[in-house]
């Protein structure tokens, strides 16, 4: 048997028996208690055959469940863990005994020294939605900006590997203990808090968790003027990483720094930019709304370089993802972008939406450049990362692709659909057409264009039949659409790569 300090290495991946939580190059990786508990069961044995028995008690001790829940879980951690480097599946299936780890193994007792990808994945944090405590339950709102403002700012701290805003949130409706949203987010540490806004006063309590221990690290209590809210957030930021710092080898910001950031000084303008921004790219009509209050923002504070930013994502949003008039929408948000850049070069949203644009145009140069300074500036910058993988595509660099947009979602585990659109995109230009209709089959996903690339993927696949369903689906919704008229505003570097597109759409039947 053996303990639970160990550490199991394989391929890319590195599980820790004693925190129960598995790494890819160094990265936490989103996997459910489940998949978890059985990739475990498994290296433990060492080769060995283990029973359908013996992992069913592993996943649900002392809980009677159906051998259909071994087989779909089973199924997700061979989906997740992909194939081996020799091309052969890390998990072996015995027929009616069980399961075998089937590739190359190290185990490594926990105390011995660990390589640099293990000692950054201890780095890993998050920031939970804090409690509003306000006596007005309608301001929720300012207490979700301040935990979106404290990501963001976490989020530039050198060392620092932070779950992006949307995943953080998306826990803000789960009743579920501090261990078990750590695993599912794939962090050790946790930031909890709570807000209080009245009477003009604010008051923002704070705690850091180590969650394997689940030891309160450090607690604090702020309290100042509402007008006073960012030099209070200033302040919680830097106490966390000081915090973070006498246990994890990262810089502590210098007192005398300044702002990483412009910040609203206007408290009414802040609340409509908070109010704007979390509606961005949600939904069509979210999106819309969003627009009308980063207006009201900015017409209270015209230096406010976040709602410009906001704005210029928005426009960019309608333009490409919900087809919303766009060469109007892109002039909008280029044009909102550059006054962005005008305010605030450090903020990463400009260089991320200007990367964009170039990226539209074909500018290769111009968009990698602008896509670098925006990770130099947030290193944890997810959507960027998923925007520099639709340039690799394009310049026929697929791998690369595949490899920065998996990156992103390790960073937001629970993503908006348009995350998968663009990995599957990546995945069906590196030739992994099974892995880009699991992704392109997700819910989230929804009625986004994607469903072209689905078809595609299925066609290359020889499932002609469901390919012409998706395509007949997705012409449903983009009746208009040419294969050659696509093909002919697709900036691709190499020809190879946009017909590698078009043999997939006319096998599905996509009108050429």
């Amino acid at each position: 048997m053996i303990g639970l300090m160990a550490r199991f290495s394989f391929g890319p991946f590195m599980l820790d028996a004693g925190s129960c939580a598995l790494f890819e190059h160094g990265l936490p990786v989103a996997l459910g208690s489940k998949p978890l508990a059985l990739l475990q069961a498994l290296v433990e044995a060492r080769g060995q055959v283990v029973s359908k028995v013996a992992l069913m008690y592993a996943a649900w001790p002392n809980t009677n469940v159906e051998e259909s829940n071994l087989t779909v879980q089973i199924a997700a951690l061979r989906a997740r863990l992909r194939v081996s480097p020799g091309g052969e599946r890390w998990i072996a299936t015995f027929p009616r005994v069980g399961y075998r780890f089937a590739g190359p193994l190290t185990v490594q007792d926990r105390d011995a020294p660990i390589a640099d990808p293990g000692l950054e994945a201890d780095r890993s944090i998050a920031v939970l939605p804090f409690a509003n405590m306000s006596p007005d339950p309608d301001q929720a709102y300012f207490a979700d900006g301040l935990v979106d403002d404290l990501i963001t700012d976490l989020s530039k701290v050198p060392g620092l590997l932070v779950t992006a805003s949307h995943s953080s949130f998306a826990m803000k409706a789960r009743s579920a203990d501090t261990r078990s949203i750590a695993k599912q987010l794939g962090v050790r540490y946790l930031i909890k808090g709570s807000v209080r806004r009245a009477a003009g006063q604010v008051r923002i309590g704070v705690q850091l968790i180590e969650t394997t221990m689940n030891t309160c690290l450090w607690a604090e209590r702020f309290d100042g003027d509402l007008a006073d809210i960012f030099r209070l957030q200033d302040q919680v930021v830097r106490e966390i990483v000081a915090a973070l710092a006498s246990v994890l080898p990262i810089e502590t910001a210098r007192e005398d720094a300044p702002s990483a950031r412009r910040r609203a000084v206007i408290i009414e303008a802040y609340d409509f930019l908070v109010r704007g921004r979390v509606l961005v790219m949600q939904s069509p009509a979210g999106n819309d709304l969003a627009r009308t209050f980063l207006a009201k923002a900015l017409e209270l504070d015209r230096n406010l370089a976040e709602a410009h930013a906001w704005l210029a994502v928005s426009h960019y949003g309608a333009a490409t993802h919900y087809g919303d008039d766009p060469d109007t929408n892109k002039a909008l948000g280029l044009a909102y972008a550059r006054q962005a850049m005008a305010l605030d070069r450090a903020d990463p949203m400009p260089h991320s939406v200007l990367g964009f644009a170039w990226l539209c145009e074909g500018e290769f140069e111009e968009a990698e450049s602008a896509l670098q300074t925006a990770l130099r500036i947030n290193p944890n910058h997810a959507d960027t990362m998923v925007n520099m993988a639709n340039l690799k595509v394009l310049q026929g660099q697929p791998h690369d692709a595949v490899e920065m947009a998996e990156r992103a979602l390790r960073l937001n585990p629970y993503p908006p659909g348009w995350y998968y659109w663009d990995l599957g995109f990546a995945y069906y230009a590196a030739g992994r057409y099974a892995d880009a209709v699991t992704v392109l089959r997700k819910e989230e996903v929804g009625r986004l264009p994607a469903k072209r690339i689905l078809a595609a993927s299925l066609a290359q696949l020889g499932q002609i039949t469901e390919a012409r369903k998706e395509a007949a689906r997705f012409l449903e919704i983009n009746p208009g659409f040419l294969v050659s008229r696509w093909a002919a505003t697709q900036p691709f570097r190499r020809d190879e790569d946009r017909q590698h597109f078009i043999d997939g759409y006319v096998k599905a039947g996509l009108p050429v």
